[in-house]
């Protein structure tokens, strides 16, 4: 029987082939020929997770004897295979900790360190959350040849120093690392660049979210959804920032310094008790007319703590900025003043029904040199606070005193934006959506390309409707194009 051409591939790149599938289908390989047997020892890259363990071959009557073999025995006879082997290059490492088990706690950092002595680069550890912990534990944590990390689930370091001077990327994601680790850690890495941060433990205490400082640090991802967090002070000093990804929930001091180079910023803001701000029928908060469909708000309801002021200040250089609904709402809500944007370029926001655009009036104001406005989705709550930003605006309410000339001045700001390109998607063409882009159309004089993605397949008529409808629409300025994407 003749060999299979795969078979005839030199060994070297044979072990370049096993080194791309996880480890436990890399070693069953060895089951298909003598040719197969011994290719294991030329892999260089290791991905190891419980839920795939593998029986070597001719051990299957001991395993009958003894019990399969565990994970951990796995692992350890896959790295004396490996024994030979000069260069591993990643180790993926993901397992459940068992409580009472500091044996495989053992092995774990045998593993870790060996494959570090071997010039690893990438290095990504899991622990399935058992409320047990796997403590990386070392008085010095160095690598010259390490660039990405992952410490994920319930990894934690335990060192007294850290020294990482190739590490680019890290990922810390819901782990159990204390302040002075952490801190250690992040002091450790001269040239990272890439910094992911989760923390969504709802019983942890935050620590990695609320305090990054880093020169080299170019882009932040930080997600933190942990409980009780509105007395939270939140510290990031990152000189050489460019881009910068904030989900949490707002606490009410943010220390934002030295991010002169950041460009772009994504903000997912959050209140924790929602109530303060969504009683649609407590007339402390809001009114609400039905003749004009809309809600009247008297400000800022009391009960709120938290401040974004801090916040909004220190990204005020980006040219880029993307809001939720929640995070729109509450530049309205939790900021004492907007400051001027005025290298803002494009300003991109999500809408939502529970959430109105108070905060857009100032907004846009604040943003003189805005060229182009990103919109999904054009449905959201109505008040008496969208200014013209909104045509659903009443100008009275039988509770409220009538807005005068200098209030309906202040409320005014798409007449003065300077906005070329307007895009919006996720329409559906009802009648709220419709009114909001003729408003726009009749508004915006510096327009000259609106992009709209119609919410309906190409194939319907509906969409066509929707389409033409749009194109009817009268504009204010004559450069105006309206394309559909």
């Amino acid at each position: 029987m003749e060999s299979d051409l795969i078979s005839n591939l030199p060994d070297e790149i044979l072990g370049k082939i096993l080194s791309l599938v996880p480890t436990k289908v890399a070693a069953s390989t060895s089951v298909l020929s003598k040719r197969w047997r011994n290719l294991l020892g030329l892999i260089d890259s290791l991905c190891f997770d419980e839920s795939m363990v593998v029986v070597y071959p001719n051990e299957e009557e001991e395993a009958a004897a003894s019990g399969s073999h565990s994970f951990f025995d796995f692992v350890d006879k896959t790295f004396a295979l490996l024994s030979k082997s000069p260069i591993i290059k990643k180790l993926s490492l993901s397992h459940i900790p068992t409580r009472g088990r500091d044996d495989d706690y053992s092995r774990v950092n045998r593993w870790i360190w060996t494959t570090l002595e071997r010039g690893l680069s990438e290095l990504h550890l899991h622990a399935t959350p058992r409320c047990h912990g796997v403590n990386i534990s070392r008085e010095l944590f160095t690598s010259h040849t390490l660039v990405k990390l992952t410490l994920s689930g319930e990894y934690f370091l335990e060192v007294n120093r850290v020294f990482l001077p190739a590490l680019k990327s890290m990922s810390l994601l819901s782990n159990w690392l204390d302040g002075p680790n952490y801190g250690r850690l992040l002091d450790g890495c001269p040239v990272l660049e890439d910094l992911l941060i989760t923390e969504t433990h709802h019983w942890a205490l935050p620590c990695c979210a609320s305090y990054v400082e880093s020169a080299s640090l170019r882009r932040l991802v930080i997600i933190a959804t942990l409980s009780h967090t509105e007395d939270t002070d939140v510290f990031l000093k990152a000189p050489s920032l460019v881009f910068l990804d904030y989900s949490g929930y707002a606490t009410n001091v943010y220390d934002f310094v030295d991010l002169d180079m950041l460009v772009e910023a994504r903000l997912n803001l959050m209140l924790w008790d929602s109530s303060v701000y969504d009683k649609h029928d407590d007339d402390d908060v809001y009114y609400y007319d039905s003749d004009n469909n809309c809600y009247y708000d008297a400000g800022r309801p009391e009960g709120i703590s938290a401040d974004i002021t801090g916040l909004v200040a220190g990204i005020s250089n980006i040219t880029t900025l993307h809001l939720s609904p929640q995070s729109l709402e509450l530049f309205y809500l939790c900021c004492e003043s907007i400051p001027v944007f005025n290298n803002l370029l494009t300003l991109s926001i999500e809408s939502g029904k529970a959430q109105g655009w108070q905060a857009m009036p100032l907004l846009l104001e604040s943003c003189p040199n805005l060229h182009t406005l990103v919109i999904k989705g054009l449905v959201h709550r109505v008040t008496n606070r969208c200014g013209d930003a909104c045509p659903c605006s009443p100008y009275g309410h039988k509770n409220k005193k009538r807005r005068t000339v200098k209030d309906e001045e202040e409320f005014c700001c798409l007449s003065t934006c300077q906005v070329k390109v307007l895009e919006i998607s996720e329409y559906g063409g009802s009648f709220q959506e419709l009114k909001q882009m003729r408003h726009f159309l009749e508004k915006l004089e510096c327009l000259e390309t609106v992009k709209v993605c119609v919410d309906a397949d190409e194939n319907n008529t509906d969409g066509e409707f929707l389409r033409a409808n749009l194109l009817s629409l009268p504009r204010l300025s004559s450069k105006c194009n309206i394309v559909f994407i």
